[in-house]
């Protein structure tokens, strides 16, 4: 598996393709937003619902687009027709999650053939400035065709 700094053109259209199909992220209101090789960027809006008891992005919201940023990140560096599942993924919340918006980066640490090793970065915007809420550091498993 080769790690480029650009996908191949049908590579990043099989992962919009994909996330398109994904109904959590449409609930959401997620935008993938940059497809890299070994890197996605995604954007959900911190809508009312998706808001905690504070008025804080709940950190669901900040797992579900980590995770998914991930794990795209992932499936860009695997040969075509391959899926990835997660493994496990461990979050740690660093600081509340205000504003209007946040930004999930994903990117791959480590690309195998049976483990992928990932990790996500997500920042809270708010008035223009960015703030890092949590990592998430996990393992995708590469389902072959």
């Amino acid at each position: 598996m080769e790690h480029r700094a650009r996908p191949e053109p049908r590579v990043a259209a099989r992962i919009r393709e994909s996330f398109a199909a994904q109904a959590m992220m449409e609930t959401l209101g997620a935008r993938l937003v940059e497809v890299g090789a070994g890197r996605v960027r995604i954007e959900a809006p911190i809508l009312p619902g998706s808001r905690q008891q504070h008025g804080y992005a709940h950190a669901g919201l900040s797992f579900a687009i980590g995770d998914s940023a991930a794990g795209y990140a992932a499936l860009s560096v695997l040969p075509e027709g391959y899926e990835v599942l997660t493994s496990e993924m461990k979050i740690h919340l660093l600081a509340p999650a205000k504003g209007g918006l946040l930004v999930a980066a994903g990117r791959v640490l480590r690309p195998g053939r049976r483990l992928v090793i990932v990790e996500a970065d997500i920042h809270a915007v708010e008035a223009g400035r960015e703030t890092h809420v949590a990592r998430l550091m996990g393992t995708m498993v590469p389902l072959a065709p």
